[in-house]
């Protein structure tokens, strides 16, 4: 496939795959019975013209095609709409959530991703050994563990002498920057240690994976049979030419970095974008939901098409 071709159409792609997700999350959102209004008008006390006023404030009195295009045109201007819980820019809403999301998210899938490469290349090299087996055996348990089973685990055995709730102490006194960053860094321990238990499991595996197929190609039999030296074939052949299903791997971790961790934020109280997201399910936040998986699903698409640029290096299949 000639590298123009293949550039044009994962680019378009891009942009269609986008759109629909754009359209996927109007749509959705709407054909769930009520709506953030009608609960709103459950209160005591509210009147049927409260409801009226709070339905034309939103916009909830257009018809659902008007709305689409309403809703079309104000992404165009950056404008991702008003939240329904507290009435604040949805755009700062979530820039806030994204700041308490990345610090937490981003150690947590490059340590998790550092693990899981070195112990599937680890196990890939000694296949077949107790290392092997004792690193697949671990990889396996792990991956099988739900998150939230994880994070209560953590909760149990580490909340008596490590933070367990929220991303600082709300009564602390901070005299400098650097106590202020302890405590976060405190608070992060549990969240970061569950999400790299949760993660490099099924890193290990892909990894393993990948190795052992290239490890068993003729090429690197043919190394061997000249006499190269193991770490150089390891180094120089095998995980080279394993990095495709790799970067897809990285690229995918990577992208989860902004849809944050919602179990793992809500059993922790961190006030992170997954957990804005999971209290707007509840309120019916439509605007807020909209905007937060607008942002996830740009991320993914994007970091996506950039593994798909790292495939021109690494796929000699790919030519110009």
């Amino acid at each position: 496939m000639r590298k123009s071709g293949y550039l044009w159409k994962r680019s378009v792609f891009a942009l269609v795959t986008i759109y629909v997700a754009i359209t996927l999350n109007f749509v959705l959102f709407r054909v769930l019975p009520g709506s953030a209004v009608s609960r709103i008008s459950k209160v005591p006390n509210a009147s049927p013209a409260l409801k009226h006023a709070l339905e034309v404030q939103f916009g909830l009195d257009k018809s659902m095609w008007q709305q689409y295009v309403l809703y079309l045109q104000q992404l165009l201007h950056g404008n991702m709409g008003i939240s329904y819980q507290n009435m604040q820019p949805v755009s700062d809403n979530l820039k806030s959530a994204l700041l308490a999301t990345l610090p937490m998210v981003t150690i947590g899938t490059v340590l998790a991703l550092v693990i899981g490469i070195a112990v599937g290349v680890l196990s890939a090299v000694r296949r077949g050994t107790v290392t092997d087996h004792a690193t697949t055996n671990v990889a396996v348990l792990f991956y099988a563990f739900p998150t939230q089973f994880l994070g209560m685990m953590m909760l149990i055995f580490a909340a008596s002498f490590l933070p367990s709730a929220g991303m600082t102490d709300p009564f602390a006194i901070y005299t400098s920057w650097a106590d202020e960053a302890g405590d976060v860094i405190r608070h992060m321990i549990l969240p970061v240690l569950t999400l790299v238990l949760t993660l490099f499991a099924e890193n290990t595996l892909i990894v393993r994976s990948a190795m052992l197929e290239t490890l068993g190609e003729d090429y690197v039999l043919t190394a061997r049979a000249k006499g190269v030296p193991r770490r150089k074939i390891v180094r120089s052949y095998a995980l080279r030419n394993a990095m495709l299903p790799t970067i897809t791997l990285v690229a995918l971790s990577l992208g989860s970095i902004v849809t944050g961790a919602i179990l793992i934020e809500v059993i922790f109280s961190w006030p992170g974008i997954g957990r804005a997201l999971y209290q707007a399910v509840l309120a019916r936040d439509y605007p807020m939901l909209q905007g937060g998986f607008l942002v996830i699903t740009v991320v993914v698409v994007v970091f996506n098409f950039i593994a798909d640029l790292l495939y021109f290096r690494f796929d000699p299949r790919i030519t110009t």
